[in-house]
């Protein structure tokens, strides 16, 4: 029985190696080929080691092609490499042991006697027991009165900090497309205040240009520091403020979420 056609948005997968980001977690190199593809997966093989595995499709997401420095597709979550098979990857939360004449979190396991409620005693309270009761009740009132206030002051601040204006000397970066690399970016908005490198995979480098007097760091990648060219600005806090377009249609917009700070 014949393979289901290649989708249109994989049919270039074919013909030339690509890398996935984020990276499959337990897999030493980062560069693939497409071999074929079904109605719900698609099959892939390492360069390097030979290894073929399926990927389902609901873990797949944008492809980027940015002037072709190197091929990028992207992964909605974190996946492992485990058993011959890929899996959505879970960090392990690991418990604290029990200090000594302390009691664990989980609770001491529950005998088999102790399934029926506890006996109801009646507690008759004199009229200093009451007092502490409304002055424990009033701190309480108080204090959730002032986290409630505290919540609702950081929250305007969050608004107003999303809603913040950029000036027309902040806006310079959406004059930046694909096609500049670092002389073009220089000549657009001038030298940086800092330069970072850094290495997202074996195959993929990514060049971080600091201009703290905008607020804002521009970010170039490439399959090499000779090659890497602009692919989006983030603002102080590291969210994406400006992408760029894609060949497949997309843009650069979930490549910059999954970016971490560095």
């Amino acid at each position: 029985m014949a393979s289901p056609p290649i989708p249109p948005s994989l049919e270039h997968l074919s013909t030339r190696p690509f890398s996935f980001y984020p990276p499959i977690i337990n897999v030493e190199h980062n560069e693939w080929l497409f071999r074929k593809a079904t109605w719900s997966e698609i099959l892939v093989v390492n360069c390097k080691s030979g290894v073929e595995i399926w990927i389902s499709r609901r873990f797949i997401g944008e492809i980027s092609r940015i002037d072709d420095p190197v091929l990028i597709v992207g992964l909605n979550r974190e996946l492992e490499y485990k058993g011959g098979a890929v899996w959505p990857y879970q960090r392990r939360v690991i418990e604290m042991p029990v200090a000594v004449g302390g009691t664990s979190t989980a609770g001491p396991a529950r005998s088999p006697d102790h399934g029926a409620p506890a006996p109801i005693v009646g507690i008759r309270l004199e009229s200093n027991d009451k007092r502490i009761v409304k002055l424990i009740g009033g701190a309480l009132a108080v204090g959730i009165f002032l986290c409630v206030a505290a919540l609702t002051l950081n929250r305007v601040g969050e608004f107003r900090q999303r809603n913040t204006v950029f000036t027309a000397r902040d806006q310079q970066f959406l004059d930046l497309s694909s096609r500049d690399d670092f002389v073009a970016v220089v000549q657009k908005l001038g030298p940086p205040a800092s330069d970072r490198w850094q290495s997202e995979t074996n195959t993929i480098q990514v060049r971080a240009l600091g201009y703290p007097d905008r607020k804002y760091t521009v970010l170039l990648m490439g399959r090499d520091r000779g090659s890497a060219v602009y692919i989006g600005t983030m603002d102080d806090n590291w969210k994406p403020i400006h992408s760029v377009e894609l060949h497949s249609g997309g843009t650069t917009s979930s490549l910059l979420r999954n970016l971490k700070r560095f």
